[in-house]
This record gives C-alpha cells, sequence and structure tokens, in this order.
C-alpha cells in the first residue's frame, strides 16, 4: 500500500497511548508493508541486552531504549506552513504529483 507520510515529515499522534498522544515527532523509518511508521520520540521500548560475541565483536550489555513501529492511521501530518495537523491531498502538474495540505493548501514536500 503506497503511504502519504514520508521519512522526515512531522506528525502528531492522534491515537494510541496516552503517554503518547498529542506528542509531536519526526518520522524516522517508514514501513509500507505493514502500514506503520516509527517517530523519534514516541512508542519508546525497552530492552534488556545480553552481551553478546560474534565475528569478533561484542554488544555491551545493558538496557536499550529504542523507538518502536506506529500504525500510521494513528498519527497526521503537520503543516509547515500552518503548523497544524492536517489531511494529505494529492495535486498532479504534468508528471510530477506534489503532496498538499488540505486545510491552508500549502506544499508539504
Amino acid at each position: 500500500m503506497k503511504m502519504r507520510i514520508k521519512k522526515g515529515d512531522q506528525v502528531e499522534v492522534i491515537a494510541g497511548k496516552e503517554q503518547n498522544k498529542g506528542k509531536r515527532g519526526e518520522v524516522i523509518k517508514v514501513l509500507p508493508k505493514e502500514n506503520r511508521v516509527v517517530v523519534q520520540g514516541i512508542n519508546l521500548l525497552t530492552k534488556h541486552q545480553r552481551q553478546v560475541q560474534s565475528e569478533g565483536k561484542t554488544v555491551n550489555p545493558g538496557i536499550v531504549k529504542f523507538e518502536g513501529p506506529i500504525h500510521a492511521s494513528n498519527v497526521m501530518v503537520v503543516c509547515k506552513k500552518c503548523n497544524k495537523t492536517t489531511r494529505i491531498g494529492i495535486t498532479r502538474e504534468g508528471d510530477k504529483a506534489a503532496r498538499v495540505c488540505k486545510k491552508c493548501g500549502g506544499l508539504l514536500d
């Protein structure tokens, strides 16, 4: 499925965990096959890492925090021009397509 959210977009969480709702962050990674996105500072998960030695490299043990994926329907893109959450429209000019803010008409690309 083609996604309208791209890496580098500013998004706001509109649904999900209470501690994440209303927070804004930048999209780090897009997973289109799973329809999920990874947002910086949102959905922080904790993993207890064991010390592992493989191919002469050592992975340090400890508690590692990292961002987990969140479903794309639970985030909304923030327009750079009007600084509000918005739906995304697609306009075509010749052979090019551009993403447009539905509220103010500003370009998102």
